[in-house]
């Protein structure tokens, strides 16, 4: 259950709107709702204090980031429930303390009877967190299905034929395709490894339908944005790709290849 694929958006601009988001909502939250005693505060004081815990918020947030990102780049790109309910204990954790420290340092310095930390968490903080946790939850769950869409309306297909079953992948996933015999034999990338998929269907046919990819022999068509390095052997061109896979250059494409990659290094 907790290993369950769960959407993110990996966008840093996007979660600091939305750390822009959660101060402003802290702040209106607090402004509306005073459970900090706000009604004592004069207009300027809430202008002045108020903001200070929906930046406390924002903060918060944007030190997981950095977490974020490493955990989701660990994890191959993906991004796991037990990674988001990670997220969010520790946000909670890093929101105590910087909401306290801002209480104490900055609301009521050197009082006498602040509020004892029992009561700033259960009568003060939970009810806070209770209420403006859902909404950034859903937030962040609806920028990480919109850019799941994105990128799935973006995949190209390789149909097979008939009843043959296809591959749907992100072009840049895909590194080259072979012909073999009534099949064509793709090589992609998945979760940071090679594989290879054979798919009954015709070389010349996987051409037309994808442009962007290039043919570097008869029986070989390339991504060239997966090219490595030329290399020869036994006196023969060959193409080296993303990991280590190895495609020969014919004869009637060599001049071709050579101008395209020669640029590209």
């Amino acid at each position: 259950m907790l290993k369950k694929p769960y959407p993110l958006d990996p966008l840093l601009k996007h979660h600091i709107l939305i750390a822009l988001g959660l101060a402003i909502w802290i702040f209106l939250f607090l402004a509306l709702t005073e459970p900090l005693d706000t009604d004592e505060f004069i207009g300027i004081e809430k202008l002045t204090f108020l903001p200070l815990y929906g930046l406390g918020g924002a903060i918060a947030y944007l030190l997981i980031l950095p977490l974020q990102v490493f955990l989701y780049n660990r994890n191959t790109k993906k991004w796991m429930l037990w990674s988001e309910l990670l997220f969010f204990f520790l946000m909670f954790l890093f929101g105590l303390v910087l909401l306290r420290t801002i209480y104490l340092y900055v609301v009521v310095p050197g009082a006498q009877n602040p509020y004892s930390l029992y009561y700033f968490f259960t009568a003060i903080y939970l009810p806070a967190i209770a209420t403006i946790m859902p909404i950034l939850a859903i937030g962040r769950w609806a920028f990480g299905r919109y850019v799941e869409k994105k990128l799935e309306d973006q995949k190209i297909e390789i149909e097979g034929e008939g009843t043959y079953e296809g591959l749907r992948l992100q072009l840049n996933d895909l590194v080259s395709v072979k012909a073999d015999d009534n099949y064509i034999e793709v090589s992609f990338i998945n979760n940071g490894a090679l594989k290879k998929q054979l798919i009954r269907n015709k070389l010349s046919a996987v051409e037309t339908a994808i442009p962007e990819l290039v043919r570097t022999h008869r029986s070989h068509l390339i991504n060239p944005n997966h090219f490595q390095q030329f290399k020869m052997e036994s006196g023969k061109l060959n193409l080296i790709l993303t990991a280590e896979t190895l495609v020969p250059v014919s004869k009637t494409y060599a001049t071709t290849i050579k101008n395209s990659f020669q640029i590209v290094a």
